[in-house]
């Protein structure tokens, strides 16, 4: 069984909430999982961080934070599909990397890596910063119309779960 096939089967077992089975194939494919991030080839790298969100890995936070950071875009989206995973249930993943995730809306050289980046956020806390990040990028004639109607999507969503104080 591939690393790929093995994380496939582990999103397979976290859905239906078999936590048991999966605790157990996380501890089988640790140590492989570690090593495909650090792989020289790019694409064992991404199926590596694509895992982690779908072994629900929460503490491989800093390798996937690793993942953002990568030179390869398809590892970084990768790494971001996973954090969207990892957040749907719970902020306190975006907010850990907001940071990060903010660097990458703005200045990542792939418009699809930062469009992830933008769904990413809707994940997060409704925080000002992030809020006023979005809505200018929305904003900007200069940016691309799917960058900027997901940016103005996820704003807007997040104003409404902030409240009427934003």
């Amino acid at each position: 069984m591939s690393l790929a096939e093995a994380a496939a089967q582990a999103d397979e077992l976290a859905q239906s909430g078999a936590e048991r089975e999966l605790s157990t194939l996380r501890q089988q494919w640790a140590d492989e999982l570690e090593g495909a991030a650090r792989s020289g080839d790019y694409r064992e790298r991404a199926v590596a961080y694509r895992a982690i969100g779908q072994f629900r890995f929460r503490q491989k936070l800093e390798l996937l934070r690793r993942g953002l950071d990568d030179e390869s875009p398809a590892a970084r989206g990768s790494a971001l599909l996973s954090v969207q995973l990892l957040s749907k249930d719970s902020p306190g993943v975006v907010n850990a990397i907001r940071p990060v995730l903010h660097t990458i809306v703005t200045t990542d050289a792939n418009q699809a890596v930062r469009r992830l980046a933008v769904v990413c956020l809707r994940n997060g806390s409704p925080q000002r910063e992030t809020i006023v990040l979005l809505t200018g990028l929305a904003e900007d004639d200069e940016q691309e119309p799917e960058l900027r109607n997901a940016a103005r999507t996820v704003a807007a969503d997040l104003k409404k779960r902030a409240g009427p104080k934003s």
